[in-house]
């Protein structure tokens, strides 16, 4: 019984110690995933208008701000929107995290922009990770069509 006891906490500190956020300061020039740089990036807003529209990107490049990042792993982030909305970024293949410190700063992303609905289940699963109020979590009652970045490398720019 000690034993099982002893593995399931040394189990419960591992799962711990993984379930973090990578550590970092999210410098200029590091990258997390592929390695991508800023060259050739286009405009968030520009790509946005587009998906909006109708246009899938299978592969594109552009250049964004990060709003918020997952506080639990850092395996998803939200970028601003000139027009005042996010757009919510998840890691392709759940590859790569990116550090807390990468809110607030500008990142060049590449990977695909589509339209998507996301389910209830999932919208209050990121509300959890967000740590937002019960009262929150429970007033999401509707799925939600909304712009979904996978991203397969991103580079902090500043």
């Amino acid at each position: 019984m000690k034993k099982l006891l002893s593995s399931l906490i040394c189990m419960s500190f591992t799962l711990l110690a993984v379930a973090q956020p990578p550590a970092g300061d999210a410098k200029p020039g590091e990258t997390y995933g592929e390695k991508i740089t800023a060259t050739d990036a286009l405009s968030f807003a520009d790509v946005v208008k587009k998906v909006k529209g109708g246009n899938d990107f299978t592969n594109v490049k552009f250049t964004a701000k990060v709003t918020d990042v997952c506080p639990k792993k850092g395996c998803w982030l939200k970028l601003e929107v000139p027009q005042g909305e996010e757009v919510m970024v998840k890691m392709k293949d759940y590859a790569f995290f990116l550090p807390v410190a990468a809110k607030g700063k500008t990142v060049a992303i590449e990977g695909e922009v589509i339209m998507k609905t996301t389910s209830v289940a999932e919208l209050k699963h990121y509300a959890e990770d967000a740590k937002k109020s019960q009262a929150e979590i429970d007033a999401i009652k509707e799925p939600q069509k909304e712009v979904r970045v996978t991203a397969k490398g991103i580079v902090i720019v500043e």
